[in-house]
């Protein structure tokens, strides 16, 4: 039976989206299916842009350390970009260009300003080495990455594709980005539509390589103004029981906003509800309570390690994070215990999961509130009213209520395919437009959604997206290696942590620090593994001939949790 929180919800939501509303709906024809679209969506990102920072041109939009930016200012700077990059760099409508640069005031200038020069902003993953990005960049033909010091320097000696053009974060936008810095009266922009590229996010898959994500305006405009409807309906509902926020919504950006968490989320919505943006280069806990209480943040949204270390910091009782309404966690799931812990150490708020992937631009289901409580290995309901949400088997056809199946989502929000790659294209989408998420569930009799196991052989640790394949061939790549089988055990921290099981070569002998050693330079840190076994005969293998991973998984996480 819904509840009445379901039933409040859904009623604002009916309101919201009814004929003549803000919210309304109209039919889409995307590939010879019709989905819901908003009536009233901005075509472009550069439409949404410019509505939004004049509405809100006075309101501080972005503080990065000292920093301030208001939305005129930071719309302005974007604008000069956009400008140097067409006059100084000939950027042209759909070219890709790279950012690669941890999180910054001026990363989000650079953002806006490709979008706003009509190019692809290509977002490549700032933990990644240099042959990882190399490869990145060579994958989706990228002409021009915006590199900050630290992301140029692991380039430095690898050959790739692109120009290189150096930033800083010193948030004076007309300094940091000086390479790209153009007169504003010089060129007209762009006049661009919802069908015109905008942004090409990265995400693993069961092959090992990243695929390029690409999405049109429609989509990612509708993955933002999805959000902010989430947004509305939970702020419609605090201001009828009298907790309506009474000043400026403020979110603590801590994640990368290469991934789609930071990305859509938190730096895109905050333009629709005029929100104030306050970033941290590098995550700290302590520093994140500080933060929360000096900006007066009411919304906090990252991997769920990081509610997590702030419910149970020792400091916690030193600040006053009052302010915050919402504790929200995605990109991994987030242990069941921890849903009350972090009710009890925050309660003037509430924990909030979200579910969505890079390929459907962050939007998908959300569990809110005492529902949460209620059901914490859920991860909620559908998205209203853009998210069409089905649990379907190996050949397509939905499955009855309560069986355990593939999730699949549609949605205009979805993205377009992954770059130069069309069978993975089709093979992500069903014939009438469903995205495969590669997610296993089951869908319980109130429509909630539960994740039950995953398809594709991934590891997520701390929201970061590690495929096995990758990790073993990094290890296969030692030439005394025989056998090694990579995947994931449990960890209360990061949700789940690296582990490889390996065997030497006859005759060769190879321990585990010179295998760590080995790795260090090939991987990126996130995917080394942290824990280590060292087989004495050969892995066990399927009818297949494969490796059994299955059966190692389950063997070496009873033995990792007996430890």
């Amino acid at each position: 039976m819904p509840t009445e929180l379901d039933t409040t919800l859904d009623a604002i939501m009916d309101r919201l989206t009814a004929e003549g509303a803000p919210a309304e709906t109209v039919p889409f024809d995307r590939n010879g299916t019709m989905i819901p679209v908003l009536k009233n969506a901005p075509p472009s990102l550069v439409h949404y842009f410019g509505h939004y920072c004049m509405q809100h041109k006075d309101a501080v939009f972005v503080v990065d350390g000292e920093c301030r930016l208001t939305f005129a200012e930071t719309y302005a700077a974007a604008r000069q970009v956009a400008v140097g990059l067409l006059v100084r760099h000939s950027v042209k409508r759909g070219d890709r260009v790279g950012i690669a640069a941890r999180n910054s005031a001026n990363w989000i200038v650079a953002y806006m300003g490709i979008v706003m020069a009509g190019g692809c902003a290509t977002l490549l993953n700032g933990f990644s080495n240099g042959e990882e990005l190399a490869d990145a960049i060579d994958l989706v033909g990228a002409k021009l990455v915006l590199a900050d010091a630290g992301r140029a320097a692991r380039l430095d000696g690898i050959e790739h594709g692109a120009r290189l053009v150096m930033f800083d974060h010193d948030c004076q936008p007309a300094h940091g980005l000086a390479e790209v810095w153009g007169d504003p009266e010089a060129v007209t922009l762009p006049e661009l539509g919802p069908d015109d590229l905008a942004t090409l996010l990265y995400t693993s898959g069961s092959t090992g390589r990243s695929k390029g994500a690409y999405s049109d305006h429609r989509g990612v405009v509708h993955g933002a103004m999805s959000y902010a409807l989430q947004s509305l309906m939970a702020f419609t509902y605090l201001s009828a029981g009298g907790n309506a926020p009474t000043s400026q919504a403020c979110t603590l950006l801590a994640v990368p906003l290469f991934h789609v968490t930071g990305e859509v989320p938190l730096f895109l919505q905050s333009f629709a509800l005029g929100r104030k943006i306050v970033l941290m280069p590098k995550w700290d806990a302590g520093e994140a309570l500080r933060l929360i209480e000096h900006e007066k943040v009411s919304y906090f949204a990252g991997v769920p390690l990081m509610t997590y270390e702030m419910a149970t910091h020792p400091d916690r009782d030193k600040y006053d994070v009052s302010t915050c309404s919402g504790w929200a966690a995605g990109g991994a799931p987030r242990p069941p215990e921890h849903v009350s812990k972090i009710k009890e150490a925050f309660p003037e708020g509430n924990p909030l999961l979200g579910y969505g992937l890079t390929e459907t631009n962050g939007v998908g289901c959300g569990n809110f509130n005492e529902n949460y409580l209620a059901k914490p290995s859920s991860t909620g309901k559908p998205s209203r009213p853009l998210v069409d949400l089905a649990i379907l088997d190996e050949a397509g056809a939905k499955l009855p209520q309560g069986q355990i199946g593939e999730v699949c989502i549609r949605s205009v929000c979805n993205f377009l395919g992954y770059w130069d790659n069309e069978e993975a294209t089709r093979a992500a989408f069903t014939d009438d437009m469903y995205f495969r998420t590669g997610d296993l569930g089951r869908i319980d009799e109130d429509g909630y959604l539960y994740i039950v196991d995953r398809k594709k052989d991934i590891i997520i640790r701390g929201g970061e997206n590690v495929t096995c394949i990758e990790v073993e061939e990094a290890i296969y790549a030692h030439d005394a290696i025989a056998e090694c089988s990579v995947f994931g055990l449990p960890d209360e921290r990061y949700g789940e942590i690296v582990a490889a099981v390996f065997l030497a070569k006859p005759g060769r002998s190879l321990g585990e620090a010179e295998l760590r050693d080995f790795l260090s330079t090939r991987l990126a840190s996130f995917k080394q593994p942290v824990v280590y076994w060292q087989a004495t005969e050969t892995l066990p293998r399927l009818g297949t001939q494969k490796i059994d991973k299955r059966s190692l998984r389950e063997k070496y996480t009873q033995e990792y949790l007996a430890a």
